[in-house]
């Protein structure tokens, strides 16, 4: 990151401090304003060569090839003064080394709430970013496991010992909840409503929710809790208000919950490219499957938009083949004329916008 803009460092402020998005939210934010940066004032980009007007010694204008050579870029101005045609260089240039769409929709993403802010503040008049089109994504379908291998997995960890009696309740709520690894890690003793059997999580944004969970998951936690608090008897330095502790009492990290499902789907012998976020696609996959609708789903995930919980129902089209078999007519009709349903509606896709 370059710490020579305070324009960049202002909004990755808000970012923090108005929007309150989490630190390594807006650690990836600045990355990628990083790499526009350095985009922006490299000497092979076009819009860094030409002429600008910002202030040489003795307030003499100077050209900003000259100001990089002595370390003194206005980044600044590059910033503001850039336009549509440097930020669609700038994408180009993410294409021919290799970004994937993703990557790159993420990036114009962090450039268009960059952009958007400085609009806000008037530091700008409009929006460059506004006349880019996000590049399309290659659709792909989230993994998610079949309730035989969740429950495999979910029965892995032991229960005589409180690391193991911690990562089957760790398992248990991932897959009960469908919260995702950073809410999990985020818990405190506190959000879990035992007698309410529900779970108080904060989501992005700091945006709080309230989560079911079910009563085999409460009693995975409950057994870990007994664990938990005779070892907190016995260390001076255990963190009395976390629920995840790692072994020396403090919050556990999302890389440890990964390290510890790795080691899990080992034993298993499950796939080893299933994650600890594979559980929330399960979940959410499970529960479509099962008759939920998607605005409960949406609310149970907290996402902010339909059109992301929408992505699940892709995987349910062996619901929708169950309920077209037990409801249409034609189907069920004695000496039918008409045709029969596709053997395999594996290549069905939901519409955009269904309501399923």
């Amino acid at each position: 990151m370059d710490h020579s803009s305070p324009i960049v460092q202002h909004f990755l402020n808000y970012l923090r401090f108005e929007r309150r998005f989490s630190e390594h939210t807006a650690k990836c934010y600045g990355a990628d304003l990083g790499q526009y940066v350095h985009f922006l004032t490299s000497p092979k980009n076009e819009q860094a060569a030409e002429p600008v007007s910002v202030s040489g010694v003795h307030g003499n204008p100077v050209t900003a090839t000259a100001v990089q050579v002595q370390q003194e870029v206005d980044v600044n101005h590059l910033l503001v003064h850039a336009d549509v045609d440097v930020a669609r260089s700038y994408l180009v240039l993410l294409n021919e080394k290799g970004y994937s769409k993703a990557t790159i929709a993420r990036k114009l993403a962090t450039l268009r709430s960059f952009y958007k802010y400085l609009v806000k503040t008037g530091h700008i008049k409009s929006n460059p970013l506004t006349a880019v089109k996000t590049p399309k994504q290659d659709k792909k379908l989230p993994m998610f496991l079949e309730y035989a291998e969740v429950k495999k997995l979910l029965e892995t960890p032991p229960l005589d010992n409180w690391l193991g009696a911690r990562d089957r309740a760790i398992l248990e709520t991932l897959y009960s909840t469908g919260i995702r690894v950073s809410e999990l890690v985020a818990l405190n003793m506190e959000d879990v409503d035992f007698l309410g059997e529900v779970v108080h999580v904060r989501g992005k944004g700091k945006k709080e929710r309230i989560s079911p969970i079910s009563a085999s998951a409460l009693q995975s936690i409950q057994h870990y809790m007994e664990f938990r608090n005779k070892r907190a008897q016995s260390n001076s330095n255990f963190d009395g208000k976390v629920l995840f502790v790692n072994k020396h009492g403090r919050r556990l990290s999302t890389r440890s919950v990964r390290r510890k499902m790795d080691k899990y789907l080992r034993i298993a012998g499950l796939d080893p490219a299933i994650s600890p976020h594979t559980l929330r696609h399960s979940f959410a996959t499970h529960m479509l499957n099962n008759g939920a609708d998607l605005r409960s789903v949406q609310e149970l995930l907290g996402h902010q938009s339909l059109s992301t919980t929408q992505v699940y129902t892709h995987l349910t089209t062996a619901k929708i083949k169950e309920v077209y078999d037990a409801a249409h007519p034609r189907d069920k009709a004695d000496g039918q004329t008409g045709p029969k349903p596709p053997k395999s509606w594996d290549a069905v896709d939901v519409p955009e916008g269904s309501a399923f």
